[in-house]
């Protein structure tokens, strides 16, 4: 008998010894996941009202550029509210959130202890070079090294990321 047939005839017999048939073996193949309810999209006007109530020299920001820049990111890391991890945090809420504290995130330790929480200012430094910022952590990414970028990428993060959610529109 081949060992995977082995295997097979084995775990039947044991299976069957503690009263349970092959039959309600769990099926672990892969399932689709229930789909997420879809994140809301902002209308033009709501971004540019959004835009409009950040603090110089964000408000002043090209989004566009930023959302070009963030083509760089986005292999790592979603926007989304309730998005997924992926190599990188999901970023929703990121600005006013404790360093390191996205639930189910592996964080390197340097990230885990971290005592800051994430403001324009700090995601700039980190933006400008993540080794030298926070030495230890794990992500692996040059940085964005030309300060109009990162104000521009920051602007447009600040617009997607839920910051500005509570800006009135009307």
């Amino acid at each position: 008998m081949k060992p995977c047939g082995w295997l097979a005839v084995s775990t039947a017999i044991v299976m069957t010894a503690c009263g349970q048939s092959d039959s309600t073996v769990p099926d672990t193949a892969p399932t689709a996941a229930t789909p997420a309810a879809e994140p809301r999209v902002l209308t033009d006007e709501e971004r540019t009202a959004i835009l409009a109530s950040l603090p110089l020299p964000y408000s002043e920001a090209d989004t566009e550029n930023g959302r070009r820049v963030f083509a760089r990111c986005r292999s790592c890391h979603t926007l989304p509210e309730g998005g997924p991890n992926l190599t990188g945090p999901n970023l929703w809420g990121v600005f006013g959130r404790q360093a390191g504290s996205v639930e189910g995130y592996n964080y390197s330790p340097a990230l885990r202890e971290a005592d800051f929480t994430w403001t324009a200012e700090q995601l700039d430094q980190w933006l400008n070079n993540p080794r030298s910022f926070l030495p230890g952590n794990k992500m692996a990414f040059a940085g964005v090294r030309d300060e109009t970028d990162r104000r521009d990428l920051i602007a447009w993060l600040k617009v997607e990321t839920g910051y500005g959610a509570d800006v009135d529109v009307s």
